[in-house]
This record gives structure tokens, C-alpha cells and sequence, in this order.
């Protein structure tokens, strides 16, 4: 029981972690491979201070990591099983529907 616990309990910690709408957004486009803060604020249509705050976090959280490359800085997703449930998430719920219907 107590494995169990401890379990929940870093579970927990992870899900407070992914339970923001912008980081949610910013780990949904690193499932696609690295990008810079730049592509990201693009790509989420957030400002670039607000993509390092998050990434900032995340980075704390183990989730992402930097990787230099000549000026930039190239963030990835680097744990696997956050990177499994961010595509089950987008498969579920962010994928355009094939219905036409």
C-alpha cells in the first residue's frame, strides 16, 4: 500500500504539472520533435516571456529539456510516459474529427 501511495502522490505532482491550458499547448506541439521558444510562442500564439515561464517549469518538473544548438536553444519532451499521455491526449481530443457526417 504504501508503493501505491507514493505513486499517487508523484502522479499527482505530474498532473498539477500538465493541468495548464499553456503548457498543455506548449507540450502538444514538443510531441512533434524540439523547438526553439520562438517556434513555440508562435505556434501557441502565447508571448515568448510566457513560453520560458512555462518551459521554465516543466524544465524544474523533468518533463523537458534544452539542448543548445549554435545561438538557439531547442526544448524537447523527455519523459516517455508524459510523452504517451500528451498523444493519447491529442489523438482523444485535439485530432480533426474523419466524421463528415
Amino acid at each position: 500500500m504504501d508503493a501505491m501511495l507514493e505513486t499517487a502522490t508523484e502522479v499527482s505532482e505530474l498532473m498539477k504539472s500538465l493541468g495548464n491550458p499553456k503548457r498543455l499547448l506548449i507540450l502538444c506541439q514538443l510531441v512533434e520533435g524540439e523547438k526553439s521558444v520562438s517556434e513555440l510562442a508562435r505556434l501557441t500564439a502565447m508571448k515568448e516571456p510566457a513560453v520560458s515561464q512555462q518551459l521554465a517549469l516543466l524544465r524544474k518538473d523533468g518533463i523537458v529539456a534544452p539542448r543548445r544548438d549554435g545561438q538557439n536553444v531547442l526544448y524537447d519532451l523527455v519523459r516517455k510516459d508524459v510523452r504517451q499521455l500528451i498523444e493519447f491526449l491529442y489523438a482523444t481530443y485535439c485530432q480533426p474529427s474523419c466524421d463528415t457526417a
